[in-house]
C-alpha cells in the first residue's frame, strides 16, 4: 500500500517575460553633428501586484555623448527617465494568487537601440527585458517508503581482519609437527 504526505511549500506559481521599447527624445544646447555613443546606467525597478496586474515602477540614466560645430567638439547630455509600466497576468485556473509574492528579474539590460538626430533634439530608443514571477504556497505529494525503518549493517573491515589475526595459532605448525 503506497503512503503519501502533502508538503506545504513555497513555489514559482506562474512567470513570463516581457520586452519593454521607451522612446525618448533630449533637447541638446548646440546643434549635434553624430552622436557617438550611448549608454544606459544605473537602472533600478521594483514590481507591485494589483489583481491580475503587476506594476512595474523604475528607473535608468542615459548619456549621449555626441559632436557639433562639424565635428570639432564634443559634449554629453544626461537624463534620468522613470517608467512605470503595468503587465497583465494569465491566471492559471486552481492556483490562488492571493497572497503571492513578486520577484522581478532583469533579462536583458536596457540598452540604446536606434538614435537619430532631429535638429537640436536626439531621438532614442532604449530596450529592456523583465522576467516576472509570482511565488506563492502550493502543495506537493509525494511517495513515502514504507520500509522506512529498515536499516542495513554497516561492516568495519577492521574489526574483521583483527578478528582473523586474533583467531590465528602463531604456534601452528610446531602443534602440528608434536602430534
Amino acid at each position: 500500500m503506497s503512503n503519501y504526505r502533502e508538503i506545504v511549500t513555497k513555489a514559482v506559481l506562474g512567470k513570463g517575460k516581457k520586452v519593454f521599447n521607451h522612446r525618448h527624445f533630449i533637447d541638446v544646447n548646440n546643434t549635434p553633428t553624430n552622436v557617438l555613443g550611448c549608454w544606459v546606467i544605473n537602472h533600478n525597478f521594483q514590481g507591485i501586484k494589483a489583481g491580475e496586474k503587476v506594476t512595474v515602477s523604475g528607473s535608468y540614466d542615459i548619456n549621449i555623448w555626441y559632436s557639433y560645430d562639424g565635428d570639432t567638439k564634443t559634449d554629453v547630455v544626461k537624463e534620468t527617465f522613470n517608467y512605470k509600466e503595468i503587465v497583465n497576468i494569465r491566471e492559471k485556473e486552481g492556483v490562488d494568487y492571493t497572497d503571492a509574492s513578486i520577484i522581478v528579474r532583469s533579462l536583458k539590460d536596457p540598452t540604446c537601440k536606434e538614435v537619430n538626430i532631429d535638429g537640436n533634439k536626439i531621438n532614442y530608443v532604449v530596450e529592456e527585458e523583465l522576467g516576472i514571477e509570482l511565488i506563492g504556497d502550493t502543495k506537493v505529494k509525494i511517495l513515502v517508503d514504507e520500509n522506512m525503518d529498515d536499516w542495513e549493517e554497516i561492516v568495519d573491515e577492521n574489526a574483521a581482519m583483527k578478528e582473523i589475526d586474533e583467531t590465528v595459532s602463531e604456534n601452528y605448525l610446531k602443534d602440528k609437527n608434536e602430534k
